[in-house]
């Protein structure tokens, strides 16, 4: 059973839901840049793509590392390390573009609007 709680973003606000079977089904495979229907979320009508995630470790999801794999890179100033001089670089481990049941968050943004407002949507009760 893989469970992901998801980051929903749209404008300056969030929204952090969980989401289980059978939906979590829907995001197995699926990489970074893809778009994804409500439905999963349980938001008909919108589409969200996916920005992004971290995986059980905590290492960030690297849109241009391919597979789900785990992998050691040296990088410099930019995505996954902010370099307090310039030209340093440093080891960072990364995990894949895609998402598994390794992948614990992900990061969506609303890519289509649908006719209702998140904040309505995901109201708690």
């Amino acid at each position: 059973m893989v469970e992901y709680k998801l980051v929903i973003s749209e404008g300056s606000t969030s929204i952090a839901r969980t989401v289980g079977d059978p939906h979590s089904a829907g995001f197995l495979g699926k990489r970074i840049g893809e778009t994804v229907g409500g439905e999963l979320v349980g938001a008909s009508g919108y589409t969200f793509r996916i920005a992004g995630g971290t995986d059980r470790s905590g290492f960030p999801l690297r849109p241009d590392l391919p597979g789900a794999r785990q992998a050691r890179l040296y990088v410099g100033d930019g995505f996954g390390f902010h370099a307090p001089r310039r030209g340093m670089r440093k080891r960072r481990t990364f995990r894949g573009n895609t998402v598994s049941e390794e992948t614990v968050q992900i990061n969506l943004v609303v890519a289509q609007k649908g006719s209702k407002p998140l904040a309505e949507l995901f109201a708690a009760p």
